[in-house]
């Protein structure tokens, strides 16, 4: 059966009037097929489309998630790879400083006051750094060693600024040291 629409029908769906282009009024002709059939559902069938449609949004919701699951874990990684480098570049400045502030206390002659400066202001900047660089999306474990250098290079500051006795001092390093060791550890597992 072929039903035809014209005029104010295709006008009205255009805005209340009817499209004239060139001097002509366009008309809009639309088919419709008529079928023989029982309007009412097949009860067998139903349960299968049921489940299709289920099995289906199931698929669609579990793709969806683990493309979620894929976007943060690159998130993770990337946060702790930025993280990883602050730590790893600022660190190694620091502990050079360190160390040459160390060399020249234990030697009777050397310039403690020129290496006491450096070596205070690279372990701040370096735990400024890594203070920076700790966001919330890190695991924890990964936070907790970042803070835990943080924490250990501002302790480290503070006994050298503050002349701690040798045996002091050389607790404050060995934290440090593990502090570093232990977060340069983790990092290497998200490479």
């Amino acid at each position: 059966m072929l039903i035809r629409r014209v005029g104010p029908r295709i006008g009205a769906l255009l805005g209340g009037g009817a499209t004239v282009l060139s001097g002509l009024i366009l008309t809009v002709a639309g088919c419709t097929t008529v079928s023989d059939g029982d309007p009412k559902a097949n009860g067998r069938e139903a349960p299968a489309y049921r489940t299709s449609v289920s099995v289906s949004l199931s698929q669609s919701a579990v793709s969806s998630s683990a493309r979620e699951s894929e976007r943060q874990a690159s998130l993770t990684t990337q946060a702790a790879h930025s993280s990883c480098e602050a730590l790893s570049s600022t660190s190694s400045e620091a502990i050079d400083a360190v160390n040459a502030y160390v060399a020249a206390f234990n030697q009777s002659s050397g310039d403690i006051a020129g290496t006491e400066g450096p070596a205070i202001e690279s372990l701040k900047t370096s735990a400024d750094a890594v203070e920076a660089s700790i966001s919330d999306i890190l695991p924890t474990e990964l936070k907790d060693a970042f803070a835990a250098w943080v924490d250990g290079a501002h302790t480290t500051a503070k006994a050298i600024t503050q002349h701690a006795s040798p045996s002091e001092f050389n607790q404050t390093i060995g934290k440090l040291n593990d502090a570093r060791s232990a977060a340069l550890r983790l990092c290497d597992a998200t490479y």
